[in-house]
């Protein structure tokens, strides 16, 4: 099976300043590799032939490090945004999309089977399958809950919530390039809003293992300490 796969690549990282001022964030390291390295063995292992890097900020910087691929036994190509669209509309600049493709954000470490959640998505039909992980939050407060008279009916002390977010991994089918509109900013959330009002649900896949949206310098050195200790999880027999 053909396996194709788009990485996210383009965003300016003005969350992780001051360490993107010199690289683009897809290229900081963990242990001796780019983070975006660590994505493109894990998707090479996991058989994918094709990979596209959807650039934009220090564009040339991952071009040149990565070239065409030769070096792990891939194919690599690049499709350049000439001004930022957000998560989804530069798919619209990538004319050779198969039926079915992954698109991942090109700045979370995780230990995801990128295999199976292609396999998984195929099994259904879905036009788009989200992989998910579970989230815990502390709410460091009293939670007060009233009527409509400003009475006390509920307290809950600190409470925790329990939600699922989106690990910024997708698989999609080619009909989801119907809903995505060409040259102007379009994201992740302005697509799940369209394909939920016309009934297109996607589908939600649970994952429990690993997984860290490298997104501001604590998420970092979060990421940092992970792969140092469980390298072997990332770079070994998972992948």
């Amino acid at each position: 099976m053909y396996k194709r796969a788009i990485i996210l690549a383009g965003g300016r990282g003005t969350r992780m300043r001051p360490y993107t001022v010199v690289l683009p964030k897809p290229l900081m390291p963990l242990g001796e590799y780019p983070i975006l390295e660590v994505i493109l063995r894990q998707l090479v292992k996991a058989g994918f032939e094709h990979i596209t890097m959807a650039v934009n900020h220090q564009a040339e910087i991952i071009k040149a490090f990565f070239q065409n691929g030769e070096r792990w036994g891939v194919r690599i190509d690049y499709s350049l945004e000439k001004q930022p669209l957000g998560t989804m509309a530069p798919l619209q600049l990538i004319k050779d999309l198969p039926e079915n493709f992954l698109v991942m954000n090109g700045d979370i470490l995780t230990n995801l089977d990128f295999s199976s959640f292609y396999e998984d998505h195929i099994s259904v039909d879905s036009i788009f399958s989200i992989s998910s992980v579970t989230r815990h939050h502390q709410i460091n407060y009293g939670v007060l809950e009233t009527d409509e008279l400003g009475v006390l009916t509920s307290f809950k002390e600190k409470p925790e919530v329990t939600y699922k977010v989106s690990m910024g991994v997708y698989m999609m089918n080619r009909d989801v390039m119907n809903f995505i509109p060409k040259d102007r900013p379009y994201g992740f959330d302005n697509l799940m809003i369209d394909l939920l009002s016309y009934k297109k649900n996607p589908v939600v896949r649970h994952f429990d293992g690993y997984w860290l949206d490298i997104g501001r310098p604590d998420d970092y050195q979060k990421a940092i300490e992970l792969f140092r200790e469980e390298e072997e999880k990332f770079l070994g027999v998972n992948i």
